[in-house]
């Protein structure tokens, strides 16, 4: 079986998705469809920059999303097709669009709202995240817990094979890398983020974005969405659209979303987006996994080489 996932926040460069646009028409009237939904030149802003601008987190996500997309309508168009589909955070929308649970013009101007009340939800410079690596969730989990002293920091990416990233105010997160380091983590990275996702400080962004997600246009998704929030499979609209809204400051639980892909007989995973960062995850936690990405034209051989008698449908599957 087949899995497309689709990549967040982080992923993006200035330049992703040029070539796609320049070799084929049906990625250049993608990104032409997302300049037409939001009233501007995004494609413009993806593929010359400036790069500040397009590392604001409301532009980033709907630029994330562009590509995604573009990529996989490509891939559609050349029958490669999943039999599910899951998103790192950001990517959860992406894969929502895959699936048909909402239109892509309308997951675009979504998603930029978003990432405009996520970025409102806390000042600047009072959030934010850091990476810890060589520790396990539980350790640290009590790392966030020991230090925490009534602010909020914890667990908002589980990452897999030893990579947890935390979230929430930016002394507290200084104090829970500080604990984790003395409880034998490996290595502690800064994130250079906008604002501290997938935690409880998320909240207001929450509160703003549920009536809008609970007003979509919806249909039954074609395949079904592996959630970030619980790992688990949604196969209605209604499910598929309180994963979300519930997503926003819970962590995601991406470890989890590829164990239960493993366990529903996934063998195949295609990162579809700009960048390699989930692929270099999913390796680690399904190691027997046969992984590619495709973000670029030169990527397209080897995806269809591995997908080759692996289509949904198809006997050899």
């Amino acid at each position: 079986m087949i899995a497309f996932i689709f990549p967040g926040q982080g992923s993006q460069k200035v330049g992703m998705g040029r070539a796609l646009a320049d070799a084929y028409p049906i990625c250049r009237a993608t990104f032409d469809e997302a300049d037409a939904a939001l009233g501007e030149p995004l494609s413009a802003l993806i593929f010359d920059g400036p790069e500040e601008q397009l590392t604001l987190t409301e532009n980033t996500q709907p630029a994330i999303l562009a590509v995604s997309v573009a990529a996989y309508r490509l891939l559609a168009s050349r029958g490669l097709t999943p039999t599910f589909v899951a998103g790192h955070s950001l990517g959860e929308y992406s894969a929502n669009v895959a699936a048909g649970t909402f239109a892509f013009d309308d997951a675009l101007r979504l998603v930029r709202r978003r990432g405009g009340y996520m970025q409102d939800a806390v000042p600047a410079g009072e959030g934010a995240m850091a990476a810890i690596l060589g520790l396990d969730d539980v350790t640290v989990a009590q790392a966030c817990a020991d230090v925490a002293d009534g602010e909020v920091v914890s667990a908002a990416n589980l990452n897999g094979a030893g990579q947890v990233v935390i979230a929430g105010a930016r002394e507290a997160v200084t104090r829970a890398g500080e604990r984790a380091r003395t409880l034998g983590a490996r290595r502690v990275i800064p994130l250079a983020m906008n604002a501290p996702f997938h935690c409880a400080l998320m909240k207001p962004a929450e509160a703003r974005l549920a009536p809008e997600l609970r007003a979509l246009r919806t249909g039954p998704p074609r395949v079904p969405i592996i959630a970030n929030v619980d790992a688990e499979p949604k196969r209605d609209a209604a499910a598929a659209i309180e994963a979300l809204v519930q997503q926003v400051s819970s962590p995601v639980r991406w470890e989890a979303v590829v164990g239960r892909l493993a366990s529903e007989g996934v063998t195949t995973y295609v990162e579809v987006g700009s960048g390699t960062v989930l692929s270099g995850m999913v390796r680690k936690i399904h190691r027997d996994a046969t992984v590619v990405s495709f973000g670029t034209p030169d990527d397209l051989a080897a995806v269809e080489q591995a997908l080759a008698g692996l289509r949904p449908g198809h006997a050899g599957r």
